[in-house]
């Protein structure tokens, strides 16, 4: 494979820093594009910063001017696209900033680099990643086989439709301009750097806090988890292996119920220090009203992807869980700033 001059978009997030620690030696060139929002994160970067081909640039995406001139100026030939709005919870109260970021910023790229793309002669080497989720599949019940490649879109929040939308527009653009285009859609991340609004990091933080931990409904409800390193070589594993035009869902093999993940985070916290607030945790378990549209279940096939590219998961859950509380727990100085930026 010809190596690559890599821009990575919402490269200060969660997953996106994950993939540019991964993945920056193999590259001729890394440029991190990332608007810094609450959940952005510069010292997320700090020890690539400095480094041989890594490039920072705080931008926005559906900046055509900014974007068309950074394609350029780096001779750019592949897109891994991270960035997002992509908490639910927010998508309920403010629906805009999903529709502008994930639907007009997806397209704002993908014209850009179309017009490098042809401008530079339509190269059989240059890819435009988009990262995705499970979300855009809706809901399952109790019985109800994995998402698959072919499940049917049936979004439920203005997130999963705003990335439904992305998705669309990614497909549409391989099929209309033969644009060398490719579609990950993932389970639920987890693991180090990411913002203490998804359900993991928030019952950490709120632990080694004392504060109460919100369990929306009943607690019953379903995902899959997945470790990012894991995402991280799975995207790598498509980047290099896959066929334009393709499609791969990326799961980690981990149904787990919300309420069984924040009593094991009760219990491994309550393990891995003698400082908690509050001791035991499971005393801060508090049932909330529930998320309006709240899918029950997610769970995601990966057979495409093991079969085709030859990925499998290497996370267990048990293991993954308790790196990424310790994690928490060692790294305040991280996530405190991140917190009170995002209050204000």
């Amino acid at each position: 494979m010809q190596n690559k001059r890599i821009l990575v978009t919402g490269g200060a997030g969660f997953i996106g820093s994950n993939f540019a620690h991964y993945w920056h030696r193999q590259s001729d060139l890394l440029v991190v594009l990332d608007a810094l929002t609450y959940a952005g994160h510069r010292r997320t970067l700090a020890d690539l910063e400095g480094a041989e081909g890594f490039k920072f640039v705080e931008g926005n995406i559906c900046d055509v001017q900014l974007v068309t001139q950074l394609l350029t100026a780096y001779e750019i030939d592949t897109v891994i696209h991270f960035a997002a709005e992509s908490h639910v919870d927010r998508s309920i109260l403010g629906p805009a900033a999903f529709v502008q970021t994930n639907v007009v910023g997806t397209f704002t790229l993908l014209e850009a680099f179309r017009h490098r793309w042809e401008a530079q002669g339509k190269p059989e080497h240059f890819r435009f990643l988009h990262v995705s989720t499970d979300e855009v599949f809706g809901s399952l019940g109790p019985e109800d086989p994995a998402f698959s490649e072919t499940t049917p879109y049936a979004p439920n929040s203005p997130y999963s439709a705003s990335k439904a939308g992305s998705d669309h527009l990614v497909r549409a653009y391989f099929h209309t301009f033969n644009l060398p285009t490719l579609i990950t859609n993932c389970s639920n991340n987890y693991g180090p750097y990411q913002f203490p609004e998804k359900l993991i990091p928030l019952m950490c933080v709120k632990i080694l806090s004392g504060q109460p931990l919100p369990v929306y409904g009943d607690g019953q409800n379903v995902r899959d988890w997945l470790h990012v390193t894991d995402h991280c070589e799975a995207i790598a594993t498509v980047l290099q292996k896959a066929t334009p035009g393709e499609t791969y869902n990326i799961g980690g093999n981990n149904q787990v119920k919300n309420i069984d993940i924040v009593q094991q985070l009760c219990d491994l916290m309550d393990e891995l220090t003698d400082k908690l607030p509050v001791s035991p945790a499971r005393e801060l378990i508090t049932f909330v009203t529930d998320r309006p549209g709240h899918d029950r279940r997610y769970a995601m096939d990966s057979a495409k992807l093991q079969r085709e590219l030859g990925w499998q998961p290497q996370y267990d859950f048990a293991t993954g869980l308790a790196q990424t509380a310790q994690w928490y727990l060692d790294n305040e100085a991280w996530w405190r700033p991140l917190l009170e930026r995002s209050h204000q």
